[in-house]
């Protein structure tokens, strides 16, 4: 039993999906839609056997049209090397698919007009995740670099944000453009969902960032001073920090003068001494 929880997400399925098997039936296009489940299914077991290979808790998966959705709390908190090949691994599977597909074309094992189908329907999920809006894989590429090159919480933030604006834009064209499709206004509804959820969700994400750290449980690539005011609240001197990255934080007071705070304490007076919107420069006495 504990092998197959380890190996068998808890898979559900996300109502939108539901709508689109309930009209392949009644338009009878079930074998477009058996195509499409099966190839999200693989997509999804990608992320998860990656992810199980890290030893990351994933309490459960959803499918829905197009794509689906790992639920875990370790982004933000993974080495963002790991994070990647968690990522990539869902793509990677669409590879492999191809792979396939080349063969049982070779050997004649499927009908070619089933094998075209398949293969339509694989390159349209692939290309449709790496879309760059969260929680799509695209996305989530997206808040890896901004993450690596800026501080995270502005990174988070960046991501969010212009992934509203993409889907506006995307539904924006289609209304104005393009013909209207139900199952297309029903995906980028899900996603503008999936993203005012996260918004919400913002602060606590940023507090689960800074207890991984505060913990200890972060991996240490670089070293990036911080010089901050003595005027700087706690609040916005962590909103500096980085992912894998140590901060020496210099506090500069009107005098010229400064202290060196290490990241940590800076952590623990945040978290202990409840300094969340206090002064950094009130915390020390200078001479």
């Amino acid at each position: 039993m504990t092998i197959i929880k380890r190996w068998i997400p808890p898979i559900r399925i996300h109502p939108i999906l539901l709508i689109f098997i309930i009209v392949s039936f009644l338009t009878g296009t079930i074998m477009e839609m058996a195509i499409i489940f099966s190839l999200v299914l693989l997509h999804e077991l990608g992320h998860f056997f990656a992810a199980t290979y890290y030893k990351w808790r994933i309490p459960l998966v959803i499918l829905w049209a197009f794509g689906g959705v790992m639920k875990t709390d370790e982004h933000g908190n993974k080495p963002i090397r790991e994070e990647l090949v968690v990522t990539i691994a869902g793509p990677f599977v669409h590879i492999l698919i191809y792979g396939g597909l080349f063969l049982v074309n070779e050997f004649q094992l499927l009908p070619e007009a089933l094998i075209s189908l398949i293969f339509y329907y694989n390159s349209m999920i692939l290309l449709f995740n790496l879309i760059p809006v969260w929680p799509l894989d695209g996305g989530k590429l997206l808040l890896l670099l901004c993450s690596y090159l800026f501080p995270f919480k502005g990174a988070y933030h960046f991501t969010i944000l212009s992934s509203f604006v993409m889907i506006v834009v995307v539904v924006a064209v289609q209304f104005l453009f393009l013909p209207f499709t139900l199952s297309a206004f029903f995906v980028w509804a899900f996603l503008f969902v999936e993203n005012w959820r996260e918004w919400k969700q913002r602060f606590y994400v940023f507090i689960r960032f800074l207890l991984h750290r505060y913990e200890g449980k972060h991996i240490v690539r670089s070293v990036k001073p911080l010089y901050v005011s003595s005027e700087s609240t706690y609040g916005e001197v962590l909103s500096f920090f980085h992912r894998e990255k140590k901060h020496p934080i210099y506090i500069k007071y009107p005098d010229q003068s400064r202290i060196f705070l290490d990241d940590n304490e800076c952590l623990e007076l945040y978290f202990k001494e409840n300094q969340i919107k206090g002064r950094i420069g009130d915390s020390f006495l200078y001479k």
